[in-house]
């Protein structure tokens, strides 16, 4: 015990920080690392997971060609998916879903300048459309840029997210006709709708990544995003034209967190499911590693709905802040297990090739 207050006294005077909040760091690092852990073994690492969003998104502030923008959007096609070999394993660092979220948060301020500065009424429509799309393209736009295999094109993605999402909406309506909901906002209420919600988007996900024969963890995440993303344009702009465009505001910060990438886990969470297997079947859901992913899921989204009963819970809208960490921090270790994907991958094709050397070399 003394050797350790010793370390704290030792580390708080080199970087003349406060010895109690040196113990919080720490405490708050191994909380972390403890998560990060337990969250990595459903993928079948039992590592904790090291989270620097510093480095993750140094390349935001970075200044980028147009060259390099047209590299990413012709990325997809036959002569332009670089093969496993020049896949690169390193940490990702996406940078256009950035400019793409200045974009369409300019041309939205614009539009507010019409409406209120100039009282021009004609352009709430306008407003309700570029508002309720501009977090989840840019987060679309981020899982696009993560894929490193770049094997899937901006106009399948962008199929996939407009004809996907008015899919799980679809579904989504006929499950809601088949199970029984209580108005009153209670907890099971709140389960059930994410219940509904999160089946209704895995459906069309597995249609998805059953139709393309995807058989990759990042390639799941995209799929995942894309229709999540496309699902919440509508969610939101419904729900702007039923209450204003206050209701807007507050939906688009809390987007961050919601379809998108919960959608997304749900992608990754048919590949990893699936395992080595062309398709996802019907039994696939009954086992263990997929079905944590959906089960986590859906408590997301019941605890988004659901108000837990403490009032510190209502300072800041601290419930969604907190769900909105977990919900990245399971992203941050599905990215991870995908780019451990890609150096197990490369790995085995090297022991290939020196397999077929070897046998050529025997004859």
């Amino acid at each position: 015990m003394v050797r350790k207050t010793s370390h704290i006294k030792r580390l708080a005077n080199l970087k003349k920080i406060p010895i109690s909040l040196v113990g919080v760091k720490r405490n708050y690092d191994r909380i972390l690392n403890d998560t990060t852990k337990s969250l990595n073994e459903w993928t079948g690492n039992y590592e904790a997971v090291e989270i620097h969003l510093g480095r993750m998104f140094s390349q935001v502030f970075q200044k980028h060609s147009k060259d390099e923008e047209e590299q990413l959007f012709i990325s997809g096609t036959k002569t332009t998916t670089p093969s496993l070999k020049k896949v690169s394993s390193a940490p990702v660092k996406p940078w256009f879903f950035s400019r793409v979220f200045a974009l369409l948060g300019f041309s939205f301020l614009l539009l507010w300048c019409l409406m209120f500065v100039f009282s021009s009424d004609k352009v709430s429509t306008g407003l309700t459309f570029i508002g309720s799309l501009t977090v989840p393209m840019s987060l679309l736009m981020l899982f696009f840029e993560i894929n490193v295999y770049r094997n899937l094109s901006f106009m399948k993605i962008f199929e996939i997210f407009l004809i996907g999402g008015i899919l799980a909406i679809i579904a989504t309506m006929i499950l809601y006709d088949i199970v029984p909901i209580s108005n009153d906002m209670n907890f099971w209420a709140a389960f059930l709708i994410g219940f509904v919600e999160e089946t209704a988007k895995l459906l069309i996900i597995i249609y998805y990544t059953n139709q393309f024969k995807i058989k990759y963890i990042f390639n799941g995440m995209l799929i995942g995003a894309a229709i999540g993303a496309g699902f919440s344009v509508i969610e939101n702009a419904g729900y702007t034209s039923q209450y204003g465009l206050i209701t807007l505001l507050i939906r688009s910060w809390q987007t961050i967190g919601t379809h998108t990438i919960w959608a997304a886990i749900l992608g990754a969470a048919v590949v990893i499911g699936k395992k080595t297997k062309a398709q996802f079947s019907i039994y696939d859901f009954s086992t263990k590693i997929f079905f944590r992913f959906y089960l986590f899921v859906i408590l997301l989204h019941t605890f988004w709905d659901w108000t837990i009963p403490f009032d510190i819970f209502y300072y800041c809208d601290l419930q969604k802040i907190l769900l909105i960490l977990i919900g990245w921090m399971m992203v941050i270790v599905l990215i991870d297990a995908g780019l451990r994907e890609v150096r197990t991958l490369q790995g085995q094709r090297i022991i290939e090739r020196k397999s077929r050397r070897k046998k050529r070399l025997l004859k």
